[in-house]
């Protein structure tokens, strides 16, 4: 062979030990891709749990806080009559409502959708401010527990 078809038209060389995966291998990689996936997913929806509680707490505090300013105005909390709504819209024979105290009716809903339960006066200070958490059922552990203003 000329020293030019040497130098300019090699073949690659194929070494013998070199082999792609077989398919039992590839089944292998699936599966515990497949595992993790599924444990990270666990994971992952007891994160969005956690942070749905976790909004309730903030939300309660900010309702909190307008109801305070409420109590400031008005002299006294709402009602259990006039519940949350007076936190939007002024209630009748109240001369001193300087609302809406609340953006929206939407901030009077907890994470999962549901109104906040509200009495006044309450069992635990001038009010009780709550959620019964994802199952919409008293008491409760993880995202069905209860998330309270005491």
């Amino acid at each position: 062979m000329s020293s030019f078809r040497r130098k300019f038209l090699k073949t690659p060389e194929i070494l013998s030990d070199e082999r792609g995966m077989t398919l039992l291998e590839l089944l292998i990689v699936i599966a515990i891709l497949g595992l993790i996936a599924t444990l990270g997913g666990v994971q992952l929806m007891e994160t969005f749990g956690q942070t749905k509680t976790k909004t309730a707490r903030l939300q309660i505090d900010q309702i909190g806080l307008a109801l305070d300013l409420f109590h400031l105005d008005v002299g006294r909390p709402p009602t259990s009559d006039e519940n949350l709504a007076a936190l939007l819209d002024k209630p009748q024979g109240i001369e001193k409502w300087n609302g809406p105290y609340l953006k929206s009716e939407a901030a009077t809903l907890d994470p999962w959708g549901t109104r906040y339960l509200y009495r006044s006066p309450g069992e635990h200070g001038a009010y009780d401010l709550y959620s019964l958490g994802r199952d919409g059922k008293s008491g409760g552990s993880g995202e069905d527990a209860d998330v309270t203003s005491w």
